[in-house]
């Protein structure tokens, strides 16, 4: 039943013995948009350190443990029938996780907010939409279909199954001037979770063409609050193993960097996460106890830091389980079935995400180079846009003079700034708006 998520919209390809996960997995480490990820903020910003985690090294951690989950999935004989013959492939799991950030914009969610807020009138923008859009699409491995990948990685990826036309909600938005003022608050412009309608087809007649249940799948949504945007509840198995990762991979590596950078010190620690939050970890680590945990991370000793964070990881993988259930009745195994954690460690993943999101995401510190990097980004927004045809790359130029739909001209030069590191960024800035005269050597 698996067997035709393996094919691509164009099987012309080499035949030099790979599988096709294994291609697909090349076409990803070989991509432009995958190199960029080295010089695109994870959560600190750039240049501060070179200890921390930029987008990419975030991407091959997620990888690793992706890959990890699903090799114990494998390894479980408990695991028989339908739901062992849909397991994924482990490099293909490796392929979706390095490929599941692409889409992300310079300046992390600053970026992310600021181009939806320039894209609000023309479809808007999305950072899992973007990736999609730039493996369907952008990435040039073939003339129209662009990294012309399997279709299993491809729905994988999709994280979030429905158009952006479909979940958002206007209402959640405030007013913008036209151009956009660069100086604005970033919460009343959050996108939805969704793909971008310009990839519809991408999605409808394709990706999905032979899911008899992907009306439910796409249009069955979370309750909904006013002035909120839709999501959808259902996801692949191979998304699930990700998105697992990803949280594991951000719950705890970022834990890592809060600590060695001193973000957060031992007191705070203590103080909003005690030995009763992480109780069960403990009884589940094998006589690790909180004292230990605690000392650990905090250690002068980096071993020991490491230990603690790769403890806390393992935990996460060894309590990821595949729940074959099919609560929702789908007819086909990959959307039957899901990894899930196990609940006490659910509970502590989410404690330490909650953790991360007060004392570093929202940190005075890291909100303000957000703002900064979005207003950067809407400046160059409003710049391209005023004079496309004589501001843009020669490329992208052109691209956008062979547009005919006003809608997709914009979209020319959202694809433009979101493919931008933040260096990059930061220098076009420089050339179009710092006062000096500048010269034609200043290429970037």
């Amino acid at each position: 039943m698996a067997q035709h998520l393996e094919e691509r919209r164009d099987e012309r390809v080499t035949n030099d013995g790979r599988a096709p996960f294994e291609r697909d997995y090349a076409r990803i480490v070989h991509s432009s948009s995958f190199r960029r990820l080295q010089a695109k903020t994870q959560v600190l910003g750039l240049g501060d350190s070179d200890f921390y985690r930029t987008r990419l090294t975030h991407s091959m951690e997620v990888s690793q443990i992706g890959e990890s989950i699903a090799r114990s999935f494998i390894k479980d004989k408990s695991i028989t029938g339908a739901p062992r013959e849909i397991l994924p492939d482990p490099i293909m799991i490796s392929t979706i996780c390095l490929a599941h950030d692409l889409g992300h914009p310079p300046f992390g969610h600053g970026g992310e907010v600021a181009l939806n807020r320039c894209m609000l009138n023309h479809g808007g923008f999305e950072g899992n939409g973007q990736t999609l859009r730039i493996m369907s699409r952008i990435e040039p491995y073939h003339e129209t279909f662009g990294m012309n990948l399997t279709r299993r990685t491809m729905l994988g990826v999709l994280k979030y199954p429905a158009p952006y036309s479909a979940v958002v909600d206007p209402t959640a938005y405030e007013k913008v001037d036209n151009p956009p003022n660069p100086i604005f608050k970033a919460k009343p412009f959050k996108p939805p979770k969704c793909y971008l309608d310009t990839e519809t087809d991408t999605v409808t007649k394709w990706i999905a063409k032979d899911f008899d249940d992907w009306e439910k799948i796409s249009t069955d949504f979370e309750t909904k609050r006013p002035k909120q945007h839709l999501k959808t509840k259902h996801k692949s198995l191979d998304t699930s193993i990700m998105e697992i990762a990803d949280d594991i991979a951000y719950g705890i590596h970022d834990l890592e960097d809060a600590i060695g950078l001193k973000l957060v010190d031992r007191a705070i620690f203590e103080a909003e996460l005690p030995a009763s939050v992480l109780e069960s970890f403990c009884i589940w680590e094998d006589g690790m106890t909180y004292v230990e945990l605690v000392d650990s991370l905090f250690s002068k000793k980096t071993y020991l830091r490491k230990k603690a964070i790769g403890s806390l990881v393992g935990f996460c993988v060894r309590h990821t389980f595949l729940d074959s259930k099919n609560q929702h009745d789908f007819s086909h195994p990959i959307f039957a079935y899901q990894a899930k954690l196990q609940p006490k460690a659910r509970s502590v993943l989410d404690t330490l995400q909650r953790f991360i999101v007060e004392h570093v995401i929202f940190d005075t510190t890291v909100q303000q180079l957000e703002f900064k990097g979005q207003k950067i980004i809407t400046e160059l927004f409003n710049a391209f846009a005023t004079d496309p045809e004589r501001l843009l790359p020669s490329r992208d130029a052109q691209r956008y003079k062979e547009e005919t739909d006003s809608n997709l001209k914009q979209r020319v030069i959202c694809d433009y700034i979101a493919g931008m590191t933040d260096e990059y960024a930061t220098k076009r800035y420089q050339q179009l708006f710092e006062p000096r005269i500048g010269s034609v050597f200043d290429r970037l």
